[in-house]
């Protein structure tokens, strides 16, 4: 449960302060942490440390404890020396690691409540009743943080997140497979939704590397009650889909602002091809040819201004008159039109996600 690099923390600040070498072994001789070369070669004296009846004992030099979590046998500390102050030191390190047992052990049980609750597989007066026992507020605002990202060869995603992240000690981060971490971040009574993803971005800044592209960052609403918190982290979800298909140039995705594209993602499929057959016909916004498509994303990004696009194309008007008025002929839509426009932007959307479910599906 406590990972190797904690305890090795432990054991280098205790002999930092102390001056005396130890190390922490599992149960099997296997060393899990060390102030000192050569600890493996102990390996057969704890294995019969282990099955004596003995909790602490003088061997070669070293003095012997065990650590125990609820009468469980789980490491065998060395403390180097037979003084009096090693045995001391030695004690000090059992009471320290027994220590990060109990802490590591209640924050376990949080983060099995977390992932039950994120993942609905509690029944609502489970819900109230374990977050009671937790100490966990049950009716403080709450919104839920999806981050995708890749873990790094030494630290898995989870722990990545926890060094950056500066939240709030009854913040929540945990995980549900490899590559997401949930933050369910407890908001503050004045702190707006508008608040919660400029911290998104903070974090993302804090996370990416040199591609800002591997990390991305999505949210849900803010729920009022611990009970909604799974809704927060459906939508979260759904938002960092729908950013994926539409809103590929943002890291940070907020559920509120996805526009149509969440209205779209939310569409079955069959509808979707019926839309297309009626707006295309036979055609397909993958038939046209490159210098057509840039065209028509420029025309829109500049709001349907025709000297605008042109300047940015740089073109004369005319040719761009020329471009829309082919497009016009092709598709039955004029771009310049309003309603022609709604309609030709939906339905590219609604091609890039058939597309995006395609490769998710396959």
């Amino acid at each position: 449960m406590i990972s190797n690099q904690i305890l090795q923390n432990t054991v280098e600040g205790l002999s930092s302060i102390t001056k005396i070498d130890m190390c922490i072994l599992d149960i099997e001789g296997k060393v899990l942490a060390s102030t000192f070369q050569g600890a493996e070669a102990y390996e057969s004296y704890v294995l019969d440390f282990v099955s004596s009846p003995a909790e602490s004992q003088v061997i070669q030099g070293f003095q012997f404890f065990k650590v125990f979590d609820d009468r469980q046998l789980e490491f065998i500390i060395l403390a180097k020396g037979d003084s009096d102050a090693a045995f001391m030191i030695g004690r000090v390190a059992v009471f320290q690691v027994q220590s990060l047992l109990v802490a590591y052990k209640e924050r376990f049980d949080k983060d099995n409540f977390i992932k039950n609750l994120l993942l609905d597989n509690l029944l609502l007066v489970d819900i109230y009743n374990r977050a009671k026992k937790l100490h966990i507020d049950t009716d403080v605002r709450r919104v839920v943080m999806l981050i995708e990202m890749q873990p790094t060869r030494d630290m898995s995603g989870v722990d990545v997140v926890r060094a950056s992240y500066t939240g709030r000690p009854k913040d929540f981060i945990t995980a549900v497979d490899e590559k997401d971490i949930i933050i369910v971040r407890e908001l503050r009574e004045n702190e707006t939704y508008e608040d919660a993803v400029k911290a998104a971005r903070v974090l993302h800044g804090q996370l990416v590397g040199d591609d800002p592209s591997a990390v991305k960052i999505a949210l849900g609403t803010i729920v009022h009650e611990i009970k909604d918190v799974s809704r927060s982290y459906k939508e979260s979800r759904m938002a960092l889909d729908v950013g994926k298909i539409f809103y590929t140039e943002r890291s940070v995705v907020a559920y509120s602002n996805l526009g149509i594209g969440r209205l779209i993602y939310q569409l079955p499929i069959p509808l979707c091809k019926m839309f297309i057959r009626e707006v295309f016909g036979s055609k397909s916004p993958e038939d046209f040819d490159e210098e057509t498509l840039t065209t028509i994303n420029k025309f829109f990004e500049n709001n349907l201004n025709v000297s605008e696009t042109s300047r940015q194309l740089y073109i004369h008007r005319n040719t761009l008159v020329y471009r829309l008025d082919k497009l016009q002929k092709s598709t039955g839509l004029d771009l310049r039109v309003f309603e022609d426009a709604i309609t030709f932007k939906i339905a590219l959307m609604v091609v890039r996600y058939m597309d995006y479910m395609e490769t998710v599906e396959y």
